[in-house]
């Protein structure tokens, strides 16, 4: 008789053993709250002098795109809330150009424009002329767009990062939305029409064709994505900023890693230059960009360049092969000629 309250207080504590392990660290991990979503580092003063020359843009600059028709170069600002344009040779600011709210990132529609300009706090695509910087459209998208890019076909694709959804544009109106991975926060498009979209919280890269908006299949992107390139052969490249690292995929007939290549220094700005088969890198740690050649499923280092502090965008003119850096903390805007 005596060991029967023994008997009972082992099941009980074997049940309660298995209660616990089913709510630890060996248990059912789908509930898990994803990470949030990497950032750029806060970068330190400057301690080498910016390659290159340096212009005054106006207060924290940060998306940048560079068009190789016209020779300008789009610049968003804040406070006031304004795209700059620059002129690419001379460093000369043409014209200023209110916008109703403020873009992390830019990009051109296609040589000769227009600028698509995500302004993030009105829910609004904006796209504004070149070289004359009007207005032309200002299209209601998602919650919270944050960036932006085109199709050869014309089409755009704005992902909107707090509804998790991609807006696609034909025309001046919202054709069409969709649903992507958590937080997308940058997109890009191949000259096959394949959309690349990351989401930054969701960690992952997901292809889209971009007539008929079928999902190609998703796939894991690294610890901490943020932003996102295409590339010749339909290869997307991504900037692995918590994971340090370029990482490369293709996208036919599925999205499938094909190399990584470690880049310690928080990557997060990213260009890329068709015509001289090179890639730009910004590593805001290190207050430098790198330049790669493409190689294939892999990147060749070819030189690291000094920036101005916190250079969190990079863009390129294809035409010229000039490469521009913004400068966020000290509103500036590096002018590269790199041979």
């Amino acid at each position: 008789m005596k060991t029967k309250p023994l008997v009972g207080f082992l099941w009980f504590a074997l049940l309660a053993a298995l209660m616990l392990a089913g709510c630890g660290t060996g248990g059912d991990t789908t509930q898990r709250k994803p990470p949030p979503a990497p950032e750029p580092a806060e970068a330190p003063p400057l301690e080498e002098e910016p390659a290159g020359r340096v212009v005054g843009v106006g207060p924290a600059p940060e998306g940048i795109a560079a068009d190789p028709e016209t020779g300008l170069v789009a610049v968003a600002l804040r406070n006031p809330n304004e795209l700059a344009l620059v002129d690419g040779e001379s460093g000369e600011i043409s014209k200023r150009i209110g916008l109703p709210e403020s873009a992390r990132h830019l990009d051109i529609s296609a040589p000769g424009g227009p600028v698509l300009v995500p302004a993030e706090g009105s829910d609004s695509l904006v796209q504004v002329g070149l070289p004359d910087g009007e207005i032309s459209d200002e299209t209601s998208v998602g919650d919270f767009p944050h960036a932006a890019a085109a199709a050869p076909s014309g089409r755009i694709f704005v992902v909107n990062e707090m509804a998790s959804t991609a807006s696609i544009i034909e025309d001046g109106r919202e054709l069409e939305t969709i649903k992507t991975s958590f937080k997308p926060g940058g997109v890009a498009v191949t000259d096959d029409g394949l959309v690349g979209i990351i989401g930054v919280r969701g960690l992952t890269l997901e292809v889209f064709e971009a007539d008929t908006l079928e999902s190609l299949g998703r796939i894991g992107a690294g610890e901490g994505p943020t932003h996102v390139r295409a590339g010749p052969g339909d290869r997307f490249y991504v900037t692995d900023t918590r994971g340090d690292a370029v990482l490369i995929y293709g996208a036919r007939p599925e999205p499938v890693r094909l190399g990584r290549v470690p880049l310690p220094g928080s990557p997060y700005g990213i260009a890329i230059d068709p015509r001289r088969d090179q890639l730009w890198v910004t590593l805001t740690a290190e207050q430098s960009v790198v330049q790669f050649a493409l190689e294939g499923d892999s990147l060749r280092e070819i030189a690291r360049h000094p920036t101005v502090r916190q250079p969190n965008t990079v863009a390129v003119d294809p035409a010229s092969g000039r490469v521009f850096v913004t400068g966020k903390t000290g509103g500036q805007l590096q002018i590269l000629e790199p041979r």
